[in-house]
């Protein structure tokens, strides 16, 4: 495998404004994102793709060289993950750099460890689209989840004969930490393409993703144990 790990993280928030160098536990968020891909990979392979002189300095401090600021326009609400990547694949193309997999690794993932991405590695081979980290969901749409019909009454979202949570089919959620796609699958049409999808199942606590201020106090607890 030559992997490219790209590391997204552009300025502008609105659920939490500079959540990706806001101080976590005594350093930046994406920090963390960035010691656990060191763990694993080289700094040359290593990407963090983002818009923000800040957040490019902060990262810069580990160290790490950033070596592009992503244009204007993939930095707003509606700028794709597909053409983030596509972005940095174009710039590594032209300095040489060989590559056949991209690893995405959000930076709002803090308690997401090298352990982690290893893990997931392990699960993935040539022959499918991505392994993608998931965690199990809190919201089974075989039990609580609920949608108004065209009279405005509440009915369920899968119709099921489940009486107890537990008999119910377990359901999976993207938590958004862990993405190894095969670049041949990528670039053949992009995510909506893929069939080949593996999980890694992650737990509930390495699973936190910071999106506001709930999020990042959780994960500040979480950190430092403060949750007895």
């Amino acid at each position: 495998m030559k992997p490219l790990v790209i590391i997204p993280a552009r300025g502008g928030s609105k659920g939490l404004p500079g959540k990706n160098i806001k101080v976590l536990n005594g350093k930046p968020l994406i920090n963390y994102t960035i010691n656990a891909a060191r763990e694993l990979f080289p700094d040359e392979r290593i990407c963090v793709s983002t818009d923000a002189v800040e957040i490019r300095a902060c990262a810069e401090e580990t160290g790490l060289i950033v070596p592009f600021l992503r244009p204007s326009e993939l930095a707003g609400d509606t700028a794709s993950s597909e053409e983030v990547i596509l972005h940095a694949i174009d710039y590594y193309r032209s300095i040489s750099l060989g590559f056949d997999t991209i690893i995405l690794l959000q930076a709002t993932s803090p308690l997401r460890t090298a352990q982690n991405i290893h893990e997931a590695l392990e699960l993935y081979s040539e022959d499918m689209d991505m392994v993608v980290s998931v965690k199990l969901t809190d919201s089974n749409p075989y039990y609580v989840l609920r949608e108004e019909d065209d009279n405005g009454f509440l009915q369920p979202s899968k119709s099921q004969n489940f009486t107890r949570r537990q008999d119910c089919p377990d359901v999976y959620e993207l938590n958004g930490a862990i993405y190894i796609i095969n670049l041949e699958s990528f670039e053949g049409g992009g995510f909506k393409r893929f069939t080949k999808i593996k999980k890694y199942l992650m737990d509930k606590r390495s699973s936190i993703d910071i999106d506001d201020i709930i999020d990042f106090k959780l994960a500040e607890l979480l950190k430092n144990g403060n949750y007895e």
